[in-house]
């Protein structure tokens, strides 16, 4: 299928709801795992947070996770901390793809029981459920966070808790600090300074309810919109003082000319844009905050204006290599874009083709991050059904707000 988008028109105030972040929902599922006096409300209706839900219900066999890398990081770590389950955890081709020695090696440390089925440091993993008597584990903290936060998701439950220390130069902070603020709601105490993670034990935990809030890196195709719209629009379920590292995007976007309002009252926020971006050329360090990069890159080719994006390291290493893959579609588009493995830089546009056909690479971020795009200029995005990895009514709240889609 293929998404031919002609444009987007958005008149007035548009109003959308968007799902539970999937960052959030994912943790607390394995957090109710080992408590299930734990309620959680909102939870993200994506793809990665079904699969993985539905992963937790299985003792014996195989568990296919697909393109879900959150769910392989954190099942990993869960299965293997389970004593009498054994499990097979497998995953789509490029999930056989993506690293995952980091967090292997640091969980056989700790006595875990786990095997490679292919090739080494890669899934398929063969897990055999064991107690994990070791209270302290050293771990890479350069390449993903994920890894960290699946050990401190199981740490709780486990007969010592469990001290983390973290070497190198740790990565996406702000995914560790909501890992750490959500087991504190649950009521687990926890530390993190001076590049340790320290988890105490805890055998249960009091009934507790938790309402996940909207997913903020879903928002930043709407500030992307607001962008290149000029459009007001108001998104709801969100909190000025957020767990997730992607609510940057306030600060960010007001460089790109939006501003947002927060209204508690509502837990909404406002998007407006001035039409005036701060620069001709803006730099970012996006090592926090990486998931919004794509958004980023396009919005500044919308408005015509350049960028430096750097701390994109990880992005190689997600359901496709990112920066290729946007150096590759924006390049279709017209744009003058060069990567390293870590960074982006884009020139300002002079010229932005039409109905150029953008490849997704079976990443729902290149979906939607390219479909703001059409409030400037006509384009296809190939295989939209990709956007339900996050957010699977993109397309129906898009269309909500002015944007003319026709699939087939």
């Amino acid at each position: 299928m293929k998404a031919f988008l002609t444009s987007i028109e958005t008149s007035g105030n548009g109003t959308i709801t968007i799902t539970g972040s999937k960052s959030e929902s994912n943790r607390l599922l394995i957090l109710q795992a080992p408590f299930p006096d734990l309620e959680i409300d909102n939870l993200s209706n994506s793809d990665d947070t079904r699969v993985l839900k539905q992963a937790l219900t299985v003792t014996q066999g195989t568990v296919d996770i697909h393109h879900a890398g959150t769910a392989m990081r954190f099942l990993t770590a869960y299965f293997a901390s389970q004593p009498g389950k054994e499990v097979v955890i497998t995953g789509s081709e490029r999930m056989q793809e993506r690293p995952i020695e980091v967090l292997v090696t640091a969980l056989r440390s700790m006595g875990a029981k786990i095997d490679y089925l292919n090739r080494e440091g890669y899934p398929p993993l063969k897990i055999q459920g064991t107690v994990l008597e070791k209270n302290m584990v050293s771990i890479q903290a350069n390449v993903s966070s994920q890894y960290i936060s699946a050990l401190m998701l199981i740490a709780a439950s486990l007969p010592s808790g469990l001290e983390i220390k973290l070497l190198g130069e740790v990565t996406s902070v702000p995914y560790i600090l909501m890992t750490l603020s959500l087991l504190k709601q649950v009521g687990i105490e926890g530390t993190y300074s001076d590049n340790t993670i320290a988890i105490a034990p805890r055998s249960k935990i009091e009934p507790v309810q938790i309402a996940v809030e909207s997913d903020w890196s879903s928002a930043s195709y709407y500030y992307s919109l607001a962008a290149l719209t000029g459009s007001a629009i108001t998104l709801k379920t969100y909190k000025e003082n957020s767990l997730q590292g992607d609510a940057a995007l306030s600060e960010i976007y007001r460089r790109l000319g939006v501003e947002t309002r927060f209204d508690v009252d509502e837990n909404s926020i406002t998007l407006q844009s001035n039409g005036r971006p701060l620069a001709e050329h803006i730099i970012l360090d996006l090592v926090n905050t990486p998931d919004i990069a794509q958004t980023i890159a396009v919005t500044c080719f919308g408005l015509g204006i350049g960028c430096t994006l750097t701390g994109l390291h990880t992005l190689k290493i997600k359901e496709t290599d990112r920066l290729v893959a946007l150096q590759q579609e924006l390049s279709k588009l017209g744009a003058s874009i060069s990567v390293t493995d870590n960074s982006l830089t884009l020139k300002p546009a002079t010229q932005r083709n039409e109905w150029v056909s953008v490849d997704t690479y079976n990443d729902h971020r290149m979906a939607m991050a390219f479909a703001p795009l059409a409030a400037v200029v006509p384009l296809i995005i190939n295989d939209p059904e990709v956007v339900s990895k996050s957010y699977p009514d993109f397309w129906k709240d898009l269309q909500k707000i002015g944007a003319q889609i026709e699939f087939k």
